[in-house]
């Protein structure tokens, strides 16, 4: 089994809320968002309250004592050990991976897990399969039997791309929402981005009661309800912002006024935003825990 992520300590299980390095590195002049360079970076997103950083500069996350974690991609099964190895090297404390490229075979599939499980064994480090287009997990189908032939297999949550990518309001999403327990019960790392049907990354409101809005607080709140089911005394649960720029196609681009280009939010506010969301989100599985055990 691809293990949990534990601090070692006698602590209830917990919520720990990073930011990836990639929300803040792209970051427009307009933006509240920090300045300079790495190191200006990295202090303020620890000044911000993140615990740690996906992808940031691993020795200034030490030197700051940010947790630090890493992303990569596991496409060939040799891949899987060359990503560990690296993540022993830079000491990141796990790696979510994208699998595959969507046009995999089902016996691909296979050896790409079987691969994924023994590094993170062999080399003692969480790999996270992400949930992602173009990848393996495209799929709600395919990632679903995945579960069934490897249920130690644990999942990195960006559930944005089945949102927009699948359509998933089209038809019964609380059917979907079902159907996707065997996932959700094996999230142990969210890349928190919100869409609606028709685009990736969307700006949402304070108190935004719109749909997609509270669908993604459904899917994260089962996710962290899954975790809680099994964890153990000191095993923690990431939620990671993982908010791009327009230079991928992510952020939407608005003219203003005078008809310059401008990113329709500002995503160092939208990242604070869906932290807090995202503590709401742990309050009420954590509620929907102690009811079911009543």
């Amino acid at each position: 089994m691809i293990r949990n992520l534990n601090d070692g300590s006698n602590n209830e299980p917990s919520l720990r809320t990073d930011i990836c390095y990639s929300n803040v590195t792209s970051l427009p002049g307009y933006s509240s968002g920090p300045r300079g360079d790495d190191r200006a970076l990295h202090n303020a997103i620890l000044e911000a309250g993140y615990a740690g950083v996906q992808d940031g500069v691993p020795e200034l996350c030490r030197e700051l004592g940010l947790h630090y974690s890493m992303s990569g991609r596991v496409v060939d099964p040799e891949d899987a050990g060359k990503l560990a190895q690296k993540c022993l090297d830079r000491n990141a404390e796990c790696v979510t991976v994208h699998m595959g490229w969507g046009t995999d075979t089902d016996d691909h599939i296979n050896h790409l897990i079987e691969s994924i499980l023994e590094a993170s064994v062999k080399y003692d480090v969480p790999i996270y399969i992400e949930t992602h287009r173009a990848t393996a997990t495209q799929d709600l189908y395919r990632t679903v039997r995945m579960t069934e032939r490897f249920p130690e297999i644990r999942f990195n949550g960006d559930f944005s791309h089945w949102y927009n990518g699948l359509e998933m309001v089209y038809g019964d999403i609380n059917w979907k929402f079902d159907y996707l327990s065997p996932v959700f019960n094996r999230v142990r790392f969210f890349h928190g981005r919100i869409s609606d049907p028709g685009c990736i990354q969307v700006s949402i409101e304070e108190n935004d009661h719109r749909d997609h809005v509270q669908h993604f607080r459904e899917m994260w709140t089962r996710g962290m309800l899954g975790f809680l089911k099994s964890a153990k005394k000191g095993d923690y649960l990431v939620f990671a912002p993982e908010l791009l720029g327009p230079e991928i196609h992510y952020a939407r681009l608005i003219p203003d006024s005078w008809g310059n280009q401008r990113e329709a939010s500002d995503r160092w506010e939208q990242a604070l935003l869906y932290v807090r969301i995202a503590r709401e989100c742990w309050d009420e599985a954590k509620r929907r825990l102690a009811h079911q055990n009543e």
